[in-house]
C-alpha cells in the first residue's frame, strides 16, 4: 500500500491530502504485465490489417493512425471519468505533473505514433517488430540511473534471452537500415523516455488518470497535425470496412493503454516492459494459425519462453525476500 498525494476540491475543507491507492502485489504486477503482453500480441497482428485496408482505400498512414488514437482518447477518457466518480474525489495534478502529462501526452501518444506507423509504411513488418522489442534495452538504460531501479544478474539475463528469442523468431540476420527503420527506432525512444516520465507520475496518480491524458492529448495533437498537412482530406469517403478496422483497432489500443499503465503502476518499468516482450509469442501464434505463415524458429520460442520466465521471476524476487 503506497501513498498518494492529490488535491481536493476547496470545499472538500483541504487542499492536499494524501490517500492511499492500491498498487497490488507483484504477482499482480506481472499478471497485468503479461495480460498487456497479450494484448498487445493480438494488436500488432490486427494492425498489420488494418493499415493495409487504409492503405487499399488511398489514406496514409497517419491518419490510421489519428482515427485509432481517437477512438482509444474517448474510451480511455470516459473510463477515466467514471473511475473518478467511484473514487468521488478529483484528482487535480499540480503544475509539474500536468507538464510531465503533456510531455507523456506528446512523446509518448503523438509524435512516436507517427514516427512507427509511417516507418511501417516503408519497412518490413519482421524488422519492425523486432526494433521495437528492444525497448526493453532503452528503458534499462534509462531506468537505472533515473528512476533507481535495480537490476540484477536475473534481470539481465532475462533481456538477453528475450532480445535474442525475439532475432531467432523474426530472423533479422542482415538487417537493412533505411528511413523506415531509423523511424521506428526513434519511436521506440520516445517510448522509452515516455515509460520514465509516466513511472514518475504514476506514484501520485492513478494510471486511469495518466492513460486517459496519454491518448488525449497525443490525440488532440494528431488531429491538428492531420489537419494542418492536409491528411483529413479522404477521411470523408472511406468504405464502412476501413472505419470497422478503425473502432477494432482502437479498442485494441484502449485495453493495451489502459493494462500497461495499471501494469507500471505496481511494478518496474524494466519488469514490464520485459514482459511486455512476449507479447511476439501472440504474433507469431496469430500469423502461424491464422494466415498460414511458417512455424516460429524453436530456437527463438524457446529463448523468448526462457526469457518470460526470467522476467517474472526477476520481478517476485523483491516479494520473496
Amino acid at each position: 500500500m503506497r501513498l498518494h498525494r492529490a488535491s481536493l476540491p476547496d470545499d472538500a475543507g483541504a487542499s492536499e491530502i494524501r490517500r492511499p491507492y492500491f498498487r497490488g502485489t507483484a504477482l499482480g504486477g506481472s499478471a497485468i504485465a503479461a495480460a498487456t503482453a497479450v494484448i498487445s500480441g493480438f494488436a500488432i497482428f490486427l494492425n498489420s490489417y488494418g493499415l493495409s485496408a487504409w492503405r487499399d482505400s488511398g489514406v496514409g498512414a497517419t491518419p490510421y493512425t489519428t482515427a485509432k488514437n481517437l477512438v482509444a482518447a474517448v474510451i480511455l477518457g470516459t473510463l477515466a471519468l467514471v473511475a473518478g466518480r467511484r473514487r468521488q474525489r478529483v484528482v487535480r495534478p499540480t503544475p509539474s505533473q500536468r507538464l510531465r502529462l503533456i510531455a507523456v501526452g506528446i512523446i509518448g501518444g503523438a509524435i512516436p505514433f507517427v514516427l512507427f506507423f509511417e516507418g511501417l509504411a516503408r519497412a518490413s513488418s519482421v524488422q519492425a517488430a523486432f526494433i521495437h522489442k528492444t525497448l526493453v534495452i532503452w528503458v534499462a538504460l534509462l531506468a537505472v540511473p533515473l528512476l533507481r531501479e535495480k537490476l540484477s544478474a536475473i534481470h539481465l539475463a532475462a533481456i538477453g534471452l528475450l532480445v535474442a528469442g525475439e532475432a531467432a523468431i523474426t530472423g533479422v540476420d542482415g538487417m537493412a537500415v533505411g528511413a523506415g527503420e531509423i523511424m521506428i527506432l526513434a519511436a521506440t525512444l520516445l517510448w522509452a523516455v515516455e515509460v520514465v516520465i509516466a513511472k514518475t507520475l504514476l506514484r501520485d496518480l492513478p494510471a486511469s488518470t495518466v492513460g486517459a491524458a496519454r491518448m488525449g492529448i497525443g490525440a488532440t495533437a494528431l488531429v491538428a497535425w492531420t489537419l494542418v498537412s492536409g491528411g483529413a482530406h479522404g477521411l470523408t469517403a472511406l468504405p464502412a470496412s476501413a472505419w470497422a478496422w478503425i473502432a477494432l483497432t482502437g479498442i485494441a489500443l484502449t485495453a493495451y493503454v489502459g493494462t500497461w499503465y495499471l501494469a507500471l503502476s505496481r511494478a518496474q518499468a524494466v519488469d514490464v516492459t520485459a514482459i511486455l516482450v512476449l507479447g511476439a509469442l501472440v504474433t507469431a501464434a496469430l500469423r502461424t494459425g491464422i494466415t498460414g505463415a511458417p512455424a516460429p524458429s524453436a530456437l527463438g520460442l524457446v529463448l523468448l519462453s526462457a526469457g518470460g520466465i526470467a522476467a517474472v521471476a526477476a520481478m517476485l524476487r523483491p516479494a520473496a525476500r
